[in-house]
């Protein structure tokens, strides 16, 4: 499997809190029953089976086309979870609208129930290393990290040739690079306003 490439950026100073979704390749589709006309745009969709807030694409919705996200080629909606049969695209106001039809698509997420988690940045002369033991990594549920960076931890990452691999440990001893990139430390500070 090649690595995803995915560029992390950083707050140097601050607390960093990256959320990861580690999914599957294949691809579910869940039928929309009913697209409701409320203003943060709610789907019943029996049986979605999503854990929590999830990225998902919309396919196949008649009278809302901008709903209409096509994988891979569009960027996912990032679906909240309602209830087992309902999800909420907070993005979109489905107020006035008047759709019907289509399908939630979504990758499943990785069970990480008996596997390992390591984060590992590296730049000149530095190296730093996060897993669910040390902290430095939550394992939120099927598919979801979050990765944990403290002030100090990231006031320390140098601001130039620095980056990151994930790597999956699996029970039975094999290891994944899941994900890859380059690390990217913001320059400068304060907290302005722009006009």
């Amino acid at each position: 499997m090649t690595p995803a490439c995915l560029d992390l950026p950083i707050v140097p100073g601050a607390t960093n809190r990256k959320p990861l979704y580690l999914l599957q390749p294949r691809v579910e589709r869940k039928a929309i029953s009913v697209i409701q006309k409320t203003p943060s745009l709610l789907l019943t969709v029996p049986g979605h089976g999503l854990p929590a807030e999830w990225p998902c694409w919309v396919e196949g919705v008649s009278g809302f086309a901008a709903l209409n996200h096509q994988p891979p080629q569009q960027a996912p909606w990032m679906v909240g979870v309602i209830d087992a049969d309902t999800v909420e695209v907070n993005a979109l106001n489905g107020a006035g609208q008047n759709a019907s039809g289509g399908w939630l698509v979504y990758q499943p997420g990785v069970d990480l129930a008996d596997a390992t988690a390591q984060l590992t940045i590296t730049g000149p002369g530095y190296s730093l290393e996060l897993t669910s033991a040390n902290g430095g990594l939550e394992v939120l549920g099927v598919g979801r990290l979050n990765i944990v960076l403290t002030p100090e931890q990231s006031a320390a990452i140098p601001h130039d040739g620095v980056t990151y691999t994930l790597d999956i440990t699996w029970q039975n001893g094999d290891v994944s690079r899941w994900l890859d990139g380059p690390v990217t430390v913001r320059r400068g500070g304060g907290h302005g306003c722009c006009t």
